[in-house]
């Protein structure tokens, strides 16, 4: 990848609307994500009968609902991925979804997608993990709950699978929702990066725009975090999603953070070139010096402009003698 991926997560909150998806779709174009991503399941695929909701899902959704119950409400059937991903083309913008079950890698599959974005609930997933390692895909793979044994484990998964490492991007992620600061961890990227030698990004679910910026400062190649139309909608994860002027603000810093990180070369910046002969200084009298006298630190010194001999020849001229007369803060020539 050239530049940051950054994918805009916009998850179940279509909250089963096929046009509230669209309009999903729309916002995260038109904030300047490369990819909107989406989630593939089959509910009764995923989730048994007996399945808790977790806490967040238990404050903000119908506490007599079951997860499966939830859930099945917010499947997306396959006109409407035929319908989003048709939209994500008119849009310019790359449709992505993370598949929760077998049944449903095979349909992205099918769909011709070419990257496949395992969630970070299926990184101990054996089979699931072996399937997506077939097809020999890019992958992107969010670590959330996982310990360094468990991503070792998957990666093996896949790679021994048939894909290869160069096309595996590797999330790391708190399942925190939202995650509080001090959880983030983001150093954990960066230990992630030097243990595998993989591709790293960050899939971000705290409740501000600064902790994916600093992830990019860090070496974060790909970046996915929540978005919503409004987070006062029903449904799981509005609350812990950017509404999408937040979104796009979240971009427009990650994409100046990108450009501002360069080549990593030190040289003066075509910016900074025509400030170093205003800012830099250069040997001048110090006060009038006449022809053949000797050049000593009482009628020499160091000023601006720097358009004369560089300071760091001090030692050269110092001792020389003078070929022509020099009026105080001249430029010292020889």
């Amino acid at each position: 990848m050239d530049k940051i991926f950054i994918i805009a997560e916009a998850g179940v909150n279509h909250n089963g609307s096929v046009d509230i998806a669209k309009r999903l779709v729309d916002a995260a174009a038109e904030a300047g994500a490369d990819a909107v991503k989406f989630q593939t399941f089959k509910a009764e695929l995923l989730i048994s009968k007996y399945a808790p909701k977790a806490d967040h899902q238990k404050k903000i959704t119908n506490k007599d609902e079951s997860q499966l119950e939830m859930l099945k409400k917010l499947e997306l059937d396959v006109d409407a991925h035929k319908e989003l991903i048709k939209h994500c083309k008119k849009r310019g913008i790359i449709f992505l979804s993370s598949p929760f079950d077998l049944m449903s890698v095979d349909l992205l599959y099918e769909l011709g997608l070419q990257i496949f974005k395992i969630p970070s609930s299926e990184i101990t997933d054996l089979p699931y993990l072996r399937k997506i390692g077939r097809l020999n895909k890019k992958v992107i793979m969010s670590t959330g709950m996982a310990d360094m044994g468990e991503i070792e484990d998957a990666l093996d998964v896949l790679m021994a699978a048939g894909t290869k490492k160069e096309n595996i991007t590797v999330l790391h992620c708190n399942t925190g929702y939202p995650t509080p600061i001090e959880d983030v961890n983001l150093r954990a990227m960066l230990t992630i990066k030097e243990a595998f030698n993989v591709n790293v990004g960050y899939s971000d679910h705290t409740l501000s725009i600064e902790v994916p910026i600093a992830a990019v400062a860090l070496g974060a190649r790909v970046i996915e975090k929540h978005f919503t139309l409004d987070k006062k909608m029903e449904g799981p994860d509005h609350k812990a999603s950017l509404e999408p002027d937040e979104l796009k603000a979240m971009i427009n810093a990650i994409r100046n953070v990108e450009i501002s990180l360069g080549d990593g070369i030190k040289k003066p910046s075509k910016s900074e070139i025509k400030n170093m002969s205003i800012v830099r200084k250069s040997i001048v009298a110090s006060r009038d010096i006449r022809c053949g006298e000797t050049f000593t630190e009482d009628n020499v010194a160091v000023k601006r402009p720097g358009t004369g001999i560089n300071p760091m020849r001090w030692d050269d001229i110092i001792g020389k003698k003078a070929k022509r007369d020099f009026k105080k803060d001249e430029i010292i020539e020889i």
